[in-house]
C-alpha cells in the first residue's frame, strides 16, 4: 500500500503522512522543502521516498502523476493563505496562492482521478478549510481558493457516484489548526479565542486522524471538531450580510501586525 501527500513537509500533510505510516503505508512525501522531508523520512517506520516539488509548476506535476498507478492514496493538500484588506495584500504573493491552492491541485487531482478510475479504485483527499463555506473579509482570496476546492469536490464526487465508481473521494475543512499556516500567512488563530474554548484550535496530529478515519469511511465532506460542524450549521441559516460581518469581526482580531 502506497500514499502519495503533496504539503508533506509541515502541518497537516506532515501528520497525514505519520498517521498513515503508522496504518502500514508506504509514503511519497512531496514538498518544496527538502531538509524537513529528510527529517519526517527519519522519522516513519515505512519506506518514504522523497520529491522535492513545487505544485505550482505545471510540468512537475504532470510528471508526478505519472506515479499514479502505484498510489492507493493521494492526499491533495499543499496550500497556504494571503491575509489582509483586498486592496493592500500583493499581488505576487496572492498569484502564487491561487496558484498553489487552485491550479496545482486542480492538475493533480485530475490527473491522479484519471488514473484511478482505469483501475476503479483508490482515495482522494482535497484538503479545503472551514472557510470554504463562508465569505471571507480579509481573507478573501483565500477563502475563495478553498470554495473552488470544497465544490470541485462535491461535483466529483457525484461523478463518481452516478458512475458506480469504487473511488472515494473526500475533501477536509478543518477549523483554526496549529500549523506554520499562522506564520506564513501572517495571522495568530490564538487572538479573540482565548474565551471560546479550548477545543476551538486543534492540533494538526487531532485532524491528521480524524481526516483518514473518515476518508476511509468514505464521508466526502470531513469537518473535524463540534464547534467547527456547528458553524457550518449555522452557515446555512443565517444570511451572507451578516455572516460577512462576523468574520470581519473575526479576522481582525488576527492580525498579527496591524501595519501589513
Amino acid at each position: 500500500m502506497k500514499a502519495l501527500i503533496t504539503g508533506a513537509s509541515s502541518g497537516i500533510g506532515r501528520d497525514i503522512a505519520r498517521v498513515l505510516s503508522e496504518k502500514g503505508y508506504d509514503i511519497i512525501a512531496v514538498a518544496r522543502r527538502a531538509e524537513r522531508l529528510e527529517e519526517l523520512k527519519k522519522e516513519l517506520k515505512t519506506d518514504v521516498e522523497i520529491v522535492i516539488l513545487d505544485v505550482t509548476d505545471a510540468e512537475q506535476c504532470k510528471k508526478l502523476a505519472l506515479r499514479a498507478s502505484e498510489i492507493d492514496v493521494f492526499i491533495n493538500n499543499a496550500g497556504f493563505g494571503v491575509f489582509g484588506d483586498f486592496s493592500l495584500t500583493d499581488l505576487d504573493a496572492e498569484l502564487k496562492m491561487l496558484d498553489t491552492n487552485i491550479y496545482g491541485m486542480h492538475i493533480l487531482l485530475k490527473l491522479f482521478l484519471k488514473e484511478f478510475k482505469k483501475r476503479d479504485s483508490g482515495y482522494i483527499l482535497n484538503v479545503a478549510s472551514l472557510a470554504a463555506f463562508f465569505p471571507g473579509p480579509l481573507f478573501g482570496a483565500y477563502y475563495a481558493s478553498k470554495a473552488y476546492v470544497l465544490r470541485i469536490t462535491q461535483s466529483i464526487a457525484e461523478e463518481l457516484r452516478q458512475a458506480k465508481s469504487n473511488i472515494k473521494i473526500s475533501v477536509l475543512c478543518p477549523g483554526p489548526v496549529r500549523t506554520e499556516f499562522e506564520n506564513v500567512a501572517k495571522v495568530s488563530f490564538g487572538k479573540g479565542t482565548e474565551r471560546t474554548g479550548k477545543n476551538v484550535i486543534l492540533s494538526s496530529r487531532r485532524v491528521a486522524e480524524y481526516a483518514v478515519k473518515n476518508l476511509f469511511k468514505g464521508k466526502m465532506i470531513i469537518i473535524p471538531g463540534f464547534i467547527m460542524r456547528t458553524a457550518v450549521l449555522m452557515h446555512r441559516i443565517l444570511p451572507d450580510k451578516l455572516l460577512s460581518k462576523a468574520v470581519f469581526y473575526i479576522q481582525s482580531k488576527k492580525c498579527v501586525n496591524k501595519n501589513n
